[in-house]
């Protein structure tokens, strides 16, 4: 893992560590990981001998320090040569840095880790303090975590597959810091079945609005890094989506998720009428035919149309994009009528993000979101199980569009 620093982060320490010229910096870096590497193994051999540097008051044991030994070995950071601290009876062997160990980057990952998995500076400092019995600096955590951020361009400009079966693409709103104020931001991820039935996130998108233009540029940026075909994509009404969609990608189908509209259509229902409002409304969306949908909507209307006109408005304004699915059988209509694939990404990443509160930057958000979408990840180890049936499917269905690229 490479370092790569923006100008801000090059001023930052150069300032901090009053650096003369700016080519300075790559050392200065390079100290700072030789010195916590250095201070975990001096805290693990005082954890052992149970007494500290020249406290032989509390000394009870008959080992004691014994000097140091130059070593050489890989960071991320380059080469750094470290003293590891010996003992006389020759036994201690620190975990930072074990005797055949040659790169320590991994420490790094350690803490990139934990980052991942929603712990807060604070929470890595604590535990690299009672683990290793030193102080990590937030400043520290900061720039140890920061050192992806090059990583995540790469990430978000890598060559994606020809052609997405089945795409999603929803938001999620956190809490970011901009001119002295906390407020909303969108992070708007595209997550894509490929042509072996495995997940992958595409791309992720921080934005404080979303509109046709926003959309295009998104979609455009997908044909740009190598995506030809989109053949049905799933979203949650996203704000102009729909055109963006057609424009880019015209020959794609659009699915509005079935849970949100049913979420949207029962939020001025009074809690009497919920229950047989709901049974109604299912009638809709599990008939087994779009005339049928159609049909039962009819119904719905009579009966519900002049107390809650809005909800009956909404499936019908919205029905063209609500009753894609109904063409397909039930292996197909089960994944693209709803965007639980997706939600259930995004309650990891929430997860890990309710730990932070709220975000000091676009860049913090960003790098919190790349690692748990890294974490996500590792466990879609797994072909979706009925992926055989659905691309049968879909080859019956779309025929070339997908044949020339099996």
């Amino acid at each position: 893992m490479g370092i790569i620093l923006s100008k801000e982060q090059l001023k930052s320490i150069i300032k901090e560590y009053d650096l003369k010229e700016a080519k300075d910096v790559g050392s200065a870096v390079k100290d700072l990981m030789k010195d916590i590497i250095q201070e975990m193994m001096e805290g693990e051999l005082e954890s052992e001998l149970g007494y500290s540097k020249y406290d032989y008051k509390n000394k009870q044991t008959t080992n004691s320090r014994n000097g140091h030994s130059k070593k050489k070995v890989r960071s991320s950071s380059g080469e750094i040569e470290l003293s590891v601290p010996r003992d006389r009876a020759g036994e201690f062997e620190p975990i930072a840095v074990k005797k055949y160990d040659k790169d320590v980057s991994s420490i790094e990952d350690r803490i990139l880790s934990m980052y991942a998995k929603g712990m807060s500076s604070r929470d890595i400092q604590s535990h690299m303090e009672d683990i290793y019995g030193i102080n990590v600096s937030n400043d520290m955590v900061s720039r140890i975590t920061d050192k992806i951020l090059p990583i995540v361009k790469e990430w978000q400009k890598r060559p994606l597959a020809e052609i997405y079966p089945i795409l999603y693409m929803d938001a999620m709103v956190f809490n970011v810091k901009q001119d002295g104020q906390v407020i909303k931001k969108s992070a708007y991820a595209v997550l894509g079945y490929n042509l072996d039935g495995f997940k992958e996130i595409l791309g992720i998108w921080i934005s404080e609005s979303e509109s046709a233009k926003f959309w295009l540029t998104v979609l455009n940026e997908l044909k740009n890094r190598g995506v030809k075909d989109i053949l049905i994509t799933t979203v949650d009404g996203l704000t102009g989506f729909e055109a963006a969609i057609k424009t880019a990608f015209p020959e794609t189908e659009v699915q509005r998720c079935i849970v949100h509209q049913i979420r949207n259509s029962t939020k001025f229902v009074s809690y009497k009428d919920r229950k047989q409002f709901c049974n109604d409304m299912k009638e809709i969306y599990k008939a087994p035919t779009e005339e049928a949908g159609r049909e039962a909507l009819r119904n719905f209307r009579d009966k519900w149309g002049k107390k809650y006109s809005y909800a009956i408005q909404s499936w019908e304004t919205n029905w063209d994009s609500l009753a894609t699915f109904f063409k397909y059988p039930e292996e197909i209509r089960k994944i693209i009528y709803t965007t639980n694939a997706i939600e259930s990404y995004n309650n990891s990443v929430k997860k890990v993000a309710k730990t932070k509160g709220s975000f000091p930057s676009d860049d913090a958000l960003l790098k919190t979101l790349y690692l748990s979408t890294m974490d996500a990840e590792k466990k879609w180890s797994q072909r979706m199980r009925t992926w055989n049936s659905v691309i049968g499917n879909l080859i019956i269905y779309f025929g070339d569009r997908i044949t020339r690229y099996l």
